[in-house]
């Protein structure tokens, strides 16, 4: 069965078993290696990528159930928060060892691009999905603060 969709802005297309989650079909059919697989079990985030714009885990997501919809993974991220997020993350060295880093960057501009002007509480509920083996959940906090600073407050700012 082939499932159309759009990647990152473009046509996208992947003729196989429509149960294929949508991870492998990203890293191994697709060549977008940048989502990383963590767990398989949607409970570290390292997966993340945006299906219409919200954030969702990839290595549950049958292939199947992204036809006709977008899908942006941390190669495509693009836009005001994005690159906010992405400059706040680099200005304060919020990574160590980075694998986590694509889910947790792209949970972040999932949560700005709903939230503009998040509270620690929102920070928390939001983040909560993405495990750091580093423990850099303070760093991720105020990069995600820092990233707010320098946008609008008004909800909906394109990610």
């Amino acid at each position: 069965m082939a499932v159309d969709f759009t990647l990152n802005g473009a046509p996208a297309r992947f003729d196989g078993d429509p149960d294929t989650p949508l991870l492998w079909v990203l890293r191994d059919h697709l060549g977008q290696t940048g989502t990383k697989y963590g767990c398989g079990i949607a409970q570290c985030g390292a997966c993340t990528v945006h299906l219409d714009g919200k954030t969702r885990r990839s290595c549950v997501t049958p292939i199947a159930t992204v036809a006709g919809r977008k899908v942006t993974t941390i190669e495509g991220a693009s836009g005001k928060v994005a690159e906010a997020v992405k400059a706040a993350w680099i200005a304060i060295d919020v990574p160590q060892c980075g694998f986590c880093q694509s889910g947790q960057v792209m949970s972040a501009i999932g949560l700005l691009s709903a939230v503009p002007k998040p509270t620690d509480t929102d920070i928390d509920n939001a983040m909560a999905g993405n495990i750091c083996r580093c423990a850099t959940y303070v760093r991720v906090r105020q990069a995600i603060h820092n990233a707010a600073a320098k946008l609008p407050a008004t909800k909906g700012a394109k990610a």
